[in-house]
């Protein structure tokens, strides 16, 4: 938790995007979903960046590089999820990544993903919210 998942053309994005862009995605996908920013949280939140080899991507009308991103995350309390920022702040990150301008935010599809209670499972057993919330408040609490 986090589940992050990035599919981009190979060579879409710049060396110094391919470096961070993992790490400065979990950033924001453990802000908006208000989890703390902790070597514990970074930790739990796994990313995997997908690249397609040239020609297995495109649109009818052209081959320009589209990104797609997958963020999976524990269904919480709704409605306290700002799913519209987390949607601009993730595009941002892939957009800086692949040096491409606001102009270009077209090409960056995010989809998220909320697992429902119960259907969540790490190191054998089922992870519920409430179990993240108390570990966030622990984590934030010196």
């Amino acid at each position: 938790m986090p589940l992050i998942r990035l599919t981009a053309p190979t060579g879409s994005l710049t060396e110094e995007g391919r470096a961070s862009v993992r790490r400065e995605l979990a950033a924001a996908v453990l802000r908006w979903e208000e989890f703390p920013d902790t070597a514990f949280f970074r930790g739990l939140s796994w990313s995997y960046l997908i690249e397609l080899p040239e020609g297995a991507q495109g649109t009818a009308e052209d081959d320009e590089p589209r990104f797609l991103v997958e963020v999976t995350v524990p269904q919480g309390p709704a409605p306290t999820r700002d799913k519209a920022g987390l949607v601009a702040d993730v595009t941002e990150v892939v957009l800086n990544a692949a040096g491409l301008s606001r102009r270009d935010a077209g090409r960056v599809w995010v989809l998220v993903h909320e697992q429902p209670e119960g259907s969540w499972g790490a190191a054998g057993s089922v992870v519920r919210h409430a179990d993240l919330t108390a570990l966030a408040s622990a984590q934030a609490t010196p």
